[in-house]
């Protein structure tokens, strides 16, 4: 019997950056769904429940702060892992995302050994 890929959600406009995150995913075998703005990013998460998401904080439309707002909103997903990558490392961002219910934080450029261990560690919890 095999196992059950764990299924990440990465939300990212960025072509490279999400390009590069789901090669780097599927590499350490992880099933990997793309959303280009938050509005796709919420709708996914309704429509496919991710164990994880890796949420960018600048999106198109609806930023990744708005997104995860909508997100928790639903209770079955106010313990979903959302890890936002952002290029912004002040406290003013940090609490911004603590406060909208982000799970964690990796600034970018991505270490990906790094952000590997973060998601494994969130997916342990949620085991």
């Amino acid at each position: 019997m095999t196992e059950k890929l764990r299924r990440i959600l990465i939300a990212e406009d960025d072509d490279d950056a999400r390009i590069a995150l789901k090669l780097m995913l599927k590499m350490s075998k992880f099933d990997v769904l793309e959303a280009l703005n938050g509005r796709e990013a919420v709708d996914s998460v309704f429509l496919n429940r991710p164990d994880l998401v890796l949420m960018d904080l600048s999106l198109p439309g609806i930023d990744g702060l708005q997104a995860t707002r909508e997100i928790r909103q639903r209770t079955e997903f106010q313990t979903l892992p959302i890890i936002f990558v952002t290029g912004y490392d002040n406290k003013e961002t940090i609490d911004r995302i603590q406060a909208t219910g982000g799970t964690d934080y990796i600034n970018k450029p991505i270490e990906f050994d790094d952000l590997k261990k973060m998601i494994e560690a969130h997916l342990a919890k949620r085991s």
